[in-house]
């Protein structure tokens, strides 16, 4: 009988042993994710995100959880996903896509670190305070796309040198919408072009918005950086062929789509910054140590398939300048 009570009581004790073990297990910490757009259509940038937490050691699911909210585009939605990735209490927040993603983190808290993604200019909209030495809670990366604006409307010209109006796609929910139209107006006028703001907040309203082309004679468009624009690229790229309207986009997404041409940073690298600036701050680092980067190069991309399609002959200057040409 005391052999037996002896073999229950060591048996009991074993069973407690798993939970015993798993009390004492390490807290795993919990990364909040915020995005303007769907997951469908940024699994891509999802996994260079994770790539660049890998990259500090951050492995999801096995050293780290991350908490997804996705806006599906609909940016009056971030301010309520935003509170909830505080109620979380999540460690540091990625707050992508867009500025409205980060302006919505921004507002939410003012403790927990962000590391956001931007456009345009951090600066202008208050986020940090110095490039170098952000401040508060906030650093991230910014691609300055807004400033790349004139730059896009030189190679539409280049391309389509006989039109006098350009169409510009721009979103007037972002707030770059401002900086963006200035932006614009200023390179217009160094081109000696006639700009037609075109304006979209939704998939509902392309129809509408490239159906006021035909009257105005527009010549070429250029679809500037929202990231309605970019998870919705397809219907974009279709309507550009439907109209057969020479376009230039901000990301090389859109020419792998099937756009005409796009001239911009890499998303992809902006993406893993961001996983890699996450990580840093889970292992101690302050936002304010960690300078806001800049990209180093910028990339254009040109779609032969497409250039044929639209019945236009690409200059040889464009292909030489060209990083990537799609035949």
């Amino acid at each position: 009988m005391i052999e037996r009570r002896n073999f229950i009581t060591l048996l009991g004790g074993a069973a407690t042993w798993p939970l015993v073990a798993r009390a004492q297990q390490p807290t795993v910490p919990v990364v909040g994710y915020l995005d303007t757009g769907s997951r469908a259509e940024n699994e891509y940038l999802i996994a260079a995100f994770g790539q660049g937490l890998s990259e500090t050691g951050f492995i999801e699911d096995r050293n780290i959880k991350v908490e997804y909210r996705f806006a599906e585009g609909q940016y009056d939605r971030l301010p309520g996903l935003a509170a909830e990735l505080v109620r979380r209490e999540v460690a540091v927040i990625a707050a992508v896509g867009s500025v409205p993603s980060v302006l919505a983190a921004q507002a939410a808290t003012a403790t927990i670190p962000i590391v956001f993604t931007s456009g345009g200019d951090p600066l202008k909209f208050g986020l940090v305070t110095s490039l170098n030495r952000p401040n508060k809670n906030m650093t991230g990366v910014s691609v300055f796309s807004v400033a790349l604006t004139a730059k896009r409307l030189e190679f539409l010209r280049e391309l389509v040198p006989n039109s006098a109006v350009i169409a510009a796609l721009v979103n007037p929910s972002n707030p770059d919408a401002e900086i963006q139209e200035k932006e614009l107006q200023e390179g217009a006028d160094t081109l000696g072009l006639h700009i037609q703001i075109l304006k979209a907040s939704s998939e509902r309203d392309f129809d509408i918005a490239f159906a006021s082309l035909i009257p105005q004679r527009v010549g070429a468009l250029a679809v500037l950086n929202d990231n309605v624009f970019t998870t919705h690229r397809d219907g974009l790229v279709a309507l550009s062929a439907r109209h057969s309207i020479p376009t230039i986009y901000a990301w090389r997404e859109f020419a792998i789509a099937g756009g005409l041409m796009s001239y911009g940073a890499s998303l992809s690298e902006m993406f893993r910054q961001v996983g890699v600036y996450a990580g840093k701050i889970l292992k101690g680092a302050k936002p304010a140590d960690l300078p806001v980067l800049l990209p180093t190069k910028f990339e254009l991309v040109i779609n032969l398939k497409t250039a044929k399609a639209l019945r236009l002959t690409v200059p040889p200057s464009l292909l030489v300048a060209a990083d990537e040409v799609i035949e």
